[in-house]
Formats: C-alpha cells, structure tokens, sequence
C-alpha cells in the first residue's frame, strides 16, 4: 500500500498516512520504524516558508513509499537528514547533497527523534 510517513511532533513516533484505498488521506496507525520500498522524499515549500516565517515546526515534509510491513531494520544505507531552517529538501547526511528518491527506506523515531537510513538510487 502507498503510505505517507512523517513525523509526528506531538506524539513524537511516526504517523503513517494511506494514499490509496479506503482509508486514504488518513492516518491508519502510529509506529517507531518502518520501511519504505520505492520512496520519495517531499517537501512542501509552502509549509516550510510558513515554518521560516512562524518559526515554529508543523507538518510540511515526509517520504512517499510503499509499507513492506515488515519489522526488519535494514541497519545500512545512507543516513538522510532535514532542516527547514537549512535545507529546502532531504539531504545526505554527509555530504549535505539534496536527495529525491531512494530505493528502500527505513524510517525510526526511536527516543523521541527521527532518523532515516536509504539505499539511494545512483
């Protein structure tokens, strides 16, 4: 199923939102990790310039993909970050260049922060 994945501010774990079928538009659970296959990364410029004027976080970035359903931490990949006081797009964590797609992700929020691992496409 095509899922969005964000983090959500106030419980402070993952909101998974479905894209398709009958619950879509949605949010249908909460987790602490997922993977994603076939990802892409968005940002709503909009939502960011309301942060950067407001400055205050809300829901405005995520990553499109399909939900695995599984439970299985890749423990490899690329780390990816984002700022929207910095960075108009998902980066690479290294070498802070912006990242669009990747083809597998895991996302975690695991201690109250989220962290995001991707097999890129090269």
């Amino acid at each position: 199923m095509k899922v969005f994945v964000y983090f959500n501010l106030h419980r402070k774990c993952l909101s998974v939102k479905a894209l398709e079928g009958p619950m879509k538009g949605r949010v249908i659970r909460h987790v602490d990790s997922i993977v994603l296959s076939c990802a892409t990364f968005k940002v709503s410029e909009a939502g960011r310039q309301r942060v950067l004027r407001e400055r205050r976080k809300n829901v405005h970035a995520g990553i499109v993909g399909y939900d695995n359903h599984a439970d299985v931490p890749m423990h490899w990949g690329d780390p990816v970050k984002y700022n929207p006081y910095k960075y108009s797009s998902f980066v690479h964590a290294v070498n802070e260049t912006p990242i669009y797609a990747a083809r597998m992700v895991e996302i975690s929020a695991r201690g109250g922060r989220a962290s995001i691992l991707a097999q890129l496409v090269r």
